[in-house]
């Protein structure tokens, strides 16, 4: 049996290919050839998947249903796998193997050397970018905590004498999140409600609406064949159990959190929310760019054997650029671009998410096609590559905790307005791609959400 090995690349990864969707090869774009993520569609005869390419979607099911999605082999992809509403369990639990073939046949039908009765065939089925719905059908939803920059400063502010508890650095710390509120790109943003901390020591808490709204910057993983219960994943066998990535915002509620959050952790301040953007991009197209995770700092202790392997050591990263951008109703009505907050780099991450998954399995507990998982905040060791409000505003001070008026604001360079935390009208988008010499970029689309109160 062949290892297998997400680093590989074969021609669908080859740069010099180009599409007869001419939109498609713009160097600087987000979706060439060499992408081809997943996404679905709301049309007037119902959902349909498809695959981006270029400026253009193409629904697949028709595509197979003519017979026209044929592996090297001949063998057809049958039509049922891209049915529905969402990413189909079939189609997720694709073994790796099937997913490359399918992944070649469909760029083989959009390649510029395709003939042109195929253009003409497969071209027939192309829609415009329209109303792009949830891929996945979320039936669990893990956040994890696994960048130890984003660890190290929100610990700093509450804990300065030990930033880190003891098991950060032995396994991924994470927590069950809410799967149905789980929302694609563009969902309004609802401030939520809850309790917050008492203003003084014996007093009551108060109750209304969230003033310490945040966002955070992360990536999801959307799990492909998963496990049965009781049977943990191995390192590789997690490695294999991912189908794809996407953009990630894990809205916070901190002032709600900060009253919830112990003894169990987060509850409400995160349960309201969590946007995710309409592509998931596959791990094959992420291939070429796979990497190993920053080095671990001399003195910290290798992972225990179950989340430790060469593949995991060479590769377990993914070496994308993440940016957070935000825009104002003023800024917006002055017709002025959103502002960059943030820009960090996803491969300084702890913990990959093939050792999120195989820890996450190691209890027995069982995923499943279209589970989502959460990396928790992307950042980076300075302030420009921090991944939330939580830490931009922080700015290096110390107290235990620190309370709203000593934080340093974000100042809007085009309407003067300051932010500590997300008023209404705020819109903030998430956006990602990799980009390296000898392979084409690779986007993730955005990730858009805008608070409406």
């Amino acid at each position: 049996m062949t290892r297998y090995d997400p680093a590989a690349l074969d021609d669908t990864h080859d740069p010099a290919r180009q599409s007869w969707v001419t939109s498609a090869n713009d160097p600087a774009g987000d979706f060439p050839l060499q992408n081809l993520p997943w996404c679905v569609l709301r049309a007037e005869e119902g959902a349909r998947v498809c695959v981006r390419i270029g400026d253009r979607l193409l629904p697949v099911a028709p595509v197979a249903a003519a017979g026209l999605l044929r592996d090297g082999a001949g063998r057809p992809f049958e039509e049922e796998l891209f049915a529905g509403d969402h990413l189909s369990p079939a189609l997720l639990s694709l073994p790796p193997a099937r997913r490359r073939a399918l992944r070649a046949a469909l760029a083989d039908l959009l390649d510029a050397r395709a003939s042109a009765g195929t253009a003409a065939a497969v071209g027939a089925h192309l829609r415009e970018v329209g109303e792009l719905l949830t891929p996945i059908r979320v039936g669990d939803y893990t956040d994890f905590y696994a960048s130890v920059h984003h660890a190290t400063h929100v610990g700093m502010m509450l804990r300065p004498e030990q930033p880190l508890m003891p098991n950060y650095k032995w396994l991924p710390v994470g927590y069950h999140g809410r799967a149905s509120s789980v929302r694609a790109s563009g969902e309004p943003v609802r401030r939520p409600s809850g309790q917050r901390a008492p203003a003084a020591e014996g007093e009551a808490p108060s109750f209304g609406p969230c003033q310490m709204l945040d966002y955070e910057l992360e990536v999801g993983a959307v799990i492909g064949r998963g496990n049965d219960l009781g049977a943990p994943l191995t390192l590789e066998g997690a490695e294999e159990a991912l189908f794809g990535l996407c953009l990630l915002n894990d809205w916070s509620a901190r002032d709600l959190q900060r009253w919830e959050y112990q003894p169990l952790g987060p509850f409400l301040a995160k349960n309201f929310l969590t946007t995710i953007s309409p592509y998931v991009v596959t791990m094959e197209a992420l291939a070429p760019f796979r990497a190993p995770l920053e080095a671990r700092p001399a003195g910290d202790p290798a992972p225990l054997p179950h989340l430790r392997g060469e593949l995991d050591a060479r590769a377990g990263g993914v070496a994308a650029r993440l940016r957070v951008t935000l825009s104002t109703a003023r800024s917006r009505e002055a017709g002025a671009p959103a502002q960059r907050l943030s820009e960090a780099d996803f491969r300084l991450m702890y913990w990959s998410f093939a050792q999120m998954a195989a820890h996450h399995t190691s209890s027995g507990c069982d995923l499943r096609p279209g589970d989502l998982l959460g990396s928790g905040t992307v950042s980076g060791p300075t302030r420009e590559a921090r991944g939330c409000l939580l830490e931009l505003t922080w700015d290096g001070a110390v107290g235990s905790p620190l309370p709203t008026t000593s934080r340093t604001p974000i100042a809007v360079e085009a309407t003067g307005e300051q932010r500590r935390f997300l008023l209404d009208g705020d819109e903030v988008t998430l956006e990602g791609w990799c980009e390296r010499a000898g392979a084409r970029r690779v986007g993730f689309g955005r990730c858009v959400g805008r608070v409406v109160g």
